[in-house]
């Protein structure tokens, strides 16, 4: 099974311009190898798409990047239907269905793998 994204992502921005926060507008559909099963994300699902340090190196090298495999990560960590290394793996593949580059996708993988804990905790 090759890892796809079946729906495009459709992303609404908050009204608020200082709210982080997207809403999904069309549920959308990814087909993980991973996980052997298509998660979905559904419609109204809020999302500050990637949480990267704002650290100015690290945004530039690694931020707006993968925002679709990031909605499918976010939507994996509020949901715990997977574990979290499965989330952060799923995450790493969907960038890469995203055409991130592999050292770019490395270092946004280290990212959820080093910080991603406090998210999940939450």
């Amino acid at each position: 099974m090759k890892p796809l994204f079946l729906t495009k992502l459709v992303l609404e921005k908050s009204a608020n311009n200082d709210d982080p926060e997207w809403t999904v507008a069309e549920p959308l559909h990814y087909r993980s190898k991973v996980l052997n099963r298509v998660v979905v994300v559904s419609k109204g699902f809020k999302t500050d798409l990637a949480s990267v340090p704002r650290l100015p190196l690290v945004y530039m090298l690694t931020a707006d990047f993968a925002k679709s495999a990031s909605v499918v990560h976010d939507y994996l960590y509020s949901t715990r239907e997977v574990p979290r290394i499965l989330a952060d793996a799923v995450f790493k593949e969907a960038s890469e269905v995203c055409k991130v580059h592999a050292w770019q996708r490395g270092l946004m993988w280290l990212g959820v793998r080093v910080f991603g804990g406090s998210h999940w905790k939450n």
